[in-house]
């Protein structure tokens, strides 16, 4: 007698012999498959106790903390992010990284410079005064960190003397400082007691900037004045770039205490570090005839004049 107990299509596959799998992998697989549907049908969680994938996800976004905000450079060290933004204000001119535009002579390229002996001792005088504030602060450390910047052979003040008492030598008359360098001194100096961040934008790039941009001026007004003699403030005792490190890595201990704010306060300070060195720097090309040599001003009358002895 034919049996009534129907057969599931499932039965049906597995009772049909050309229609089974050579794989025992293969019937494992629809024999589990079978069971897992049965259990599902018997374990099925409520719908209200569920919660949708896509409500999950949303959950999941809020409550994940947002990615920090990285800083150009930072990843290198705050130093980085110093020379970042400083490279910034140069112009093209200056460096491929410049975004400024050229609006003053000195912000040509070197080459197209005029420089005078009269301007450049003006500017020379004027960065003894800015170096020698530096130096008496970091010696004097209001800031105790700031004693972590003394003696690192990047000094200056002391290079100068000696190239200044060298045109002393040749005849010509050393002038007074002038107002963009005891105005830069005097900066420096309320800097330095009431805002170390501000303080230490100024230190960086004072010093970084005349170890290169600094020299390639130097080698401009040594060939044009000075029949290619190099002054001392161009000169440095030991390897330069392993000096620099040495700042390089000083001033990132020191910036890993501030906080963000700190240091994107020291920053904001860069444009003004430009704006006044940029005022000494722009001396060089000065022309008004105060620090002729001795030797050839000449008598006219009662009156002196400036002759031009060929």
């Amino acid at each position: 007698m034919a049996s009534l107990t129907p057969i599931s299509k499932t039965q049906f596959l597995f009772n049909k012999p050309h229609l089974k799998s050579s794989s025992p992998c293969l019937e494992t697989f629809f024999q589990s498959s079978l069971v897992s549907k049965r259990l599902s049908f018997q374990f099925r969680v409520p719908f209200f106790d569920r919660m949708p994938l896509k409500a999950a996800t949303v959950v999941s976004a809020t409550t994940a903390e947002k990615p920090k905000k990285r800083y150009p450079g930072e990843a290198k060290g705050f130093v980085e992010e110093m020379r970042f933004v400083a490279m910034k204000l140069h112009t093209r001119e200056q460096a491929k990284e410049g975004e400024k535009e050229v609006k003053e002579k000195e912000e040509q390229a070197v080459r197209k410079w005029e420089p005078t002996i009269d301007g450049y001792l003006k500017f020379l005088v004027d960065s003894k005064l800015v170096y020698d504030t530096l130096e008496g602060i970091v010696e004097k450390a209001v800031f105790p960190f700031y004693a972590e910047f003394r003696n690192t052979g990047l000094e200056r003040s002391e290079k100068l003397a000696k190239d200044l008492e060298w045109f002393k030598e040749q005849g010509y008359t050393i002038p007074e400082p002038s107002s963009p360098g005891v105005t830069y001194s005097q900066i420096l100096q309320e800097f330095s007691e009431k805002d170390p961040q501000a303080f230490i934008c100024h230190f960086y790039n004072i010093y970084f900037a005349h170890s290169a941009g600094g020299r390639m001026i130097g080698r401009k007004v040594a060939e044009q004045l000075l029949e290619k003699k190099e002054l001392e403030f161009y000169k440095w005792d030991g390897d330069l770039s392993q000096l620099l490190q040495n700042v390089r890595d000083k001033l990132n201990k020191v910036a890993e205490s501030w906080t963000r704010e700190e240091k994107n306060h020291c920053l904001e300070e860069t444009e003004k570090s430009f704006k006044h060195s940029g005022e000494i720097l722009r001396l060089i090309l000065y022309r008004g005839g105060c620090c002729l040599p001795l030797q050839i001003r000449v008598r006219a009358g009662n009156s002196t004049r400036n002759s031009i002895i060929n």
